[in-house]
Parts: structure tokens; sequence; C-alpha cells
């Protein structure tokens, strides 16, 4: 297994725990070995990650913040820069919140199969539609009231609250930007090593994902053997990709609309960092080839790229945040649970703050979604449903943010009269002697 790819690991777990779940329904003590034995390390599983959300939160959003120190200098740049990527970032979500209304994947789901599964997470759905049933009953302002904790340890202990532990981190981060260097270093290099933590944290949870996932499947299949769940589980898929699709889309028609460049030339100039980012998985591990890319093929020049792009590995996650969108309207669907307006608005704005702060490593955009899960009120075990195809679709939606990053550092580029044309380097020219 170690040898594996874990993408590759994640799906022989997703296959086994299938195949080993439908032999367990042969026998008729099967079903009980499996909820006693196996299900348990998909619960440990999915309680790591809830674990690790507020600590990921905290360093990745404060790190993220404190890191446009330079903004002063490039104030201009800089107001820009987070701009389109919050914009494209609320269209990402829209796009993802239309496409699963419209299809409704989790609508496929019989009654029977939906009763299972809310009768299996009924401790949960409870809970959660109790505090959808207080939110709903509370004045107008009561959301923009909670979004302010009066104690961050409290909001720090409960994953619901994680809108007041991302608005602490901004508040701390704009903190560390305004007080002196000095002061402001030994802070930053304490979150910039406590971030560090968390994504080794996040690797070694994601070692685990292999054996979780065989866990949530086999647990899943038997407590609700009913194809039409893998059906839904399906069309799901289809929600994100087509999704994934649009955005990409929008993102070469900002292109050719703001910069005057060809869909093509856009398309030919970011595809190996594409590629790359489809192997990896991974926006930071991409950033080197994206930089490369844009600046020797797109033709941003190098003061843009460098400060757009690292920002956009940490804050742009546009690929995320959408299948986050469809990934908890599904599961609300699934069990039977009617998102009103308002809770889907909430959907875009938790979703649209939490891509701030997820890391650009893989398997983050699930830790992140525990986030938007617990914001609308609904339960976090049903992440069962989709980690099955988590991986593919992870890999598919880092193609996006990576897109994304390229597509709005050439529209920053072009705002400034920092685009030129592009001055590709040959291997030759490392060789050249000097005049």
């Amino acid at each position: 297994m170690r040898k594996l790819e874990l993408h590759w690991q994640i799906i022989l777990g997703m296959l086994g725990g299938v195949l080993f779940a439908l032999a367990m329904v042969q026998f008729e003590w099967g079903p009980k070995i499996v909820s006693d034995w196996i299900k348990p390390f998909g619960n440990i599983f999915i309680n790591s990650l809830k674990l690790i959300a507020v600590p990921l939160i905290l360093a990745s959003l404060i790190k993220g913040v404190s890191d446009l120190k330079d903004i002063s200098k490039l104030s201009k740049m800089g107001g820009r820069t987070i701009g389109i990527y919050i914009i494209t970032t609320v269209i990402a979500v829209s796009i993802g919140l239309t496409i699963v209304n419209i299809i409704k994947p989790g609508s496929s789901i019989s009654e029977e199969t939906r009763n299972e599964l809310v009768e299996n997470y009924k401790g949960d759905a409870d809970s959660k539609i109790s505090q959808a049933n207080e939110q709903k009953e509370s004045g107008p302002l009561r959301a923009l009231e909670d979004l302010v904790p009066s104690n961050i340890f409290a909001a720090a202990g409960d994953n619901g609250n994680m809108l007041q532990v991302i608005f602490f981190a901004i508040f701390f981060g704009v903190g560390l930007i305004l007080i002196p260097a000095e002061q402001a270093d030994p802070v930053k290099k304490f979150f910039d090593g406590f971030n560090e933590v968390i994504l080794k944290l996040i690797d070694l949870i994601m070692l685990a994902a292999p054996y979780g996932v065989f866990a949530l499947l086999a647990a899943l299949v038997v407590e609700s053997p009913s194809l039409d769940l893998f059906k839904a589980l399906g069309w799901y898929s289809i929600s994100v990709l087509l999704g994934l699709i649009l955005m990409i889309a929008v993102y070469i028609s900002f292109v050719w609309i703001f910069t005057k460049r060809k869909p093509s030339f856009f398309v030919n100039g970011i595809s190996p960092a594409q590629l790359l980012a489809f192997s990896t998985s991974s926006s930071a591990a991409t950033l080197p080839v994206t930089m490369e890319r844009v600046e020797e093929h797109l033709g941003v020049e190098e003061e843009v790229a460098s400060f757009v792009l690292p920002i956009g590995a940490t804050i742009n996650m546009d690929g995320t945040s959408l299948y986050q969108a469809v990934a908890a309207v599904f599961i609300a669907q699934a069990f039977g649970m009617d998102l009103s307006f308002g809770a889907q608005l909430g959907i875009i704005v938790t979703a649209t703050l939490a891509s701030i702060g997820s890391a650009a490593v893989p398997g983050a955009g699930m830790v992140m979604l525990v986030i938007v899960l617990a914001q609308a009120g609904i339960p976090e075990a049903g992440l069962a449903l989709i980690f099955a195809v988590d991986r593919p679709l992870d890999m598919c939606r880092t193609v996006v943010n990576v897109t994304g990053d390229a597509a709005v550092s050439m529209m920053v580029a072009k705002s400034v009269d920092k685009l030129g044309e592009p001055k590709v380097k040959e291997w030759s020219d490392h060789y050249k002697p000097s005049k």
C-alpha cells in the first residue's frame, strides 16, 4: 500500500470497503461485526478531521492575512488581487449552488434509504435541525451579531461557530499587519511554525484515509445497502464536475474580456500547470510551475506573478469552494433537509471565508467542508456519503484553483500595465556566453 499514490490507496480502500460490506451482509452476524468493529474506525477518522478544523483555520488564515504586510507598498495591486479573488470565489459557490439545486442529486435517493440514513444519524440530524430552527426564529441582525464572539476559546470549542473563529483570525491577522514589524515578527514566526505543524498533521491524518474510507463505506453499505445511494453519488460527482468545467469557462471568459488574450493562448500557456495540479492535488506543490508558466508563457511580469500567485495559493480556492457548496446541499438533500435561501446564502459566505484559510494541500478541502456543514446545520456525519469520490474530485478542483490563480494574475497585471508578451526561456539561454 505504501508504494501506491495516496489517491490509489483511497480508491482501493473505497472498493475494499464496499466489497467487504457486500460479503458481510450475506451473513446474519455480518452487519453487527461491521457496526461494532469496523465503523468506529471510520468515526475516528471523521473525528480527526473535525479535530484539525479549528487549528487549521487559525494557523492558515492568520498566516495568510499577515503575509499581506507588503500591501502597503502594493496597495493598488493588493486590493485588486484580493477583490478579484473574492468575486471569483462567490461566483464559484453560486455556480455550485445553482447546479446542485437544478440537478438535485440527493433527491434521487428513495424515501426508504433516506429514512435509514436519518435513523442512522438521528442524533446528529436532530441537533442540527434544532439549531437551524432556532436560527430561523432569531432577529434579522442575529447573523451579524453572532459573527463576533464574546470568548474566542468558547467559539473554538464548537465547530458550529467557525465563522466566529474566522472573524477572530482575520482580526488578529490585521492586528499583526498594523503593529511594527519587529514586534510582529516573533508572532508571525510562531504562526508560520504552527501552520507547518498543522499541515504535517493533515499529512498524517491523510495516511489513514484509505482505512477510514474502508470503514466508512463498509458501514454505509451495511446500514443502507441501496443502489440508489450510489446512483445519487454518481449524480453528485457529475454535478461537481459540471460546475468545475463552467468555472474554467468563466476564467477563460474573464481573461478574454479583460486582457483581450485568446482562450487558446491562455489554455496552452497554463495547461502544464493544470496537469501537474491534477496529479498532485496541491496548488502549493504546483506553485513553482504555475509561476513559470504565468511569467514566461502568459506574459505576466515577475513583480505581479510573485505577489498574486502565492496569495492565490493561500486564499483562492474556487474549485474547493464550489465543491463544498455542492457537497453541503447534496448531503442535506440526502438527509431530506430543505435548506432555505438564507441557509444557502450562509453557505456562500462560509465557503468564501473558509477558502481563505484552506491549506493548499490534498485533503484540506474535506476539513474545510466540516466547517461549511456545521455552519449550515447539516450533520457532519454525512461526509461518509461523499468521501469515496473525494480524491478524484480533489484532483479536478485543484485544476480549477490553479487556473483561477493564473487568470487573476493576468487580470491584475493588465490593470497595472504589467502584462506583456511571453518571453519563453530555452535551456540554451543559460549557457550563452556573457558579452
